[in-house]
């Protein structure tokens, strides 16, 4: 008979971290690492229903470097040599190509609305996810556990990407998000409303 992920040993409210440590599924840790895996979640749902070849497939390798990020939240202490970790390269990576996304003609560069179009919608979710991970992880390493700073470094790059690749996929529709834009000013009230 083959094993079941149904192993019963989180029944009592605590989960195993990498090394065999058992921790409350409430902890802070536990809190961080759960974030980031919610925020793959995330940006798969956005990937599926995005038409843009280039955003899905850097979507892609995103969330296989979330991956890394999250057994690295899941490790306490400080890493192994030979265990993989978030890198500046990554970083540099996210960096290189927000700003070669920020250099395209007609990228807003304003506050949006989100949910002109879905695909652009599932982008904004995940930035949100990715927001409240960085926070996370902050309050994590503020509380005295030992947390990378590339990897905070990491989520604040990857929010900002994250947040572009909604405006870039808004721009390739044709569809206008930003908050500034007459259409978006709201309603103009009758006084019989």
């Amino acid at each position: 008979m083959s094993s079941s992920i149904a192993t019963k040993t989180g029944d009592k409210g605590q989960t195993g971290l990498v090394g065999g440590v058992r921790v409350s599924k409430s902890s802070l840790r536990v809190e961080t690492y759960g974030t980031v895996d919610e925020l793959n979640s995330f940006l798969g749902m956005a990937r599926s229903i995005c038409e843009h070849a280039e955003v899905r497939e850097f979507t892609l390798s995103i969330q296989k470097e979330l991956f890394v990020l999250g057994a690295e939240l899941a490790t306490p202490g400080a890493l192994k040599p030979e265990q993989a970790r978030i890198t500046q390269e990554m970083v540099d990576r996210l960096t290189n190509e927000v700003h070669r996304i920020e250099a395209m003609d007609g990228i807003l560069a304003d506050w949006s609305i989100p949910g002109e179009i879905p695909a652009a919608a599932a982008f904004d979710v995940a930035r949100t996810v990715c927001r409240r991970a960085e926070r996370s992880a902050v309050r994590l390493s503020e509380s005295g556990e030992e947390v990378s700073p590339t990897a905070i470094v990491y989520l604040n790059r990857l929010s900002d990407l994250v947040w572009l690749f909604s405006r870039l996929v808004e721009l390739k529709a044709g569809a206008n998000a930003t908050l500034r834009d007459e259409q978006h000013r709201g309603p103009k009230w009758s006084r019989a409303w």
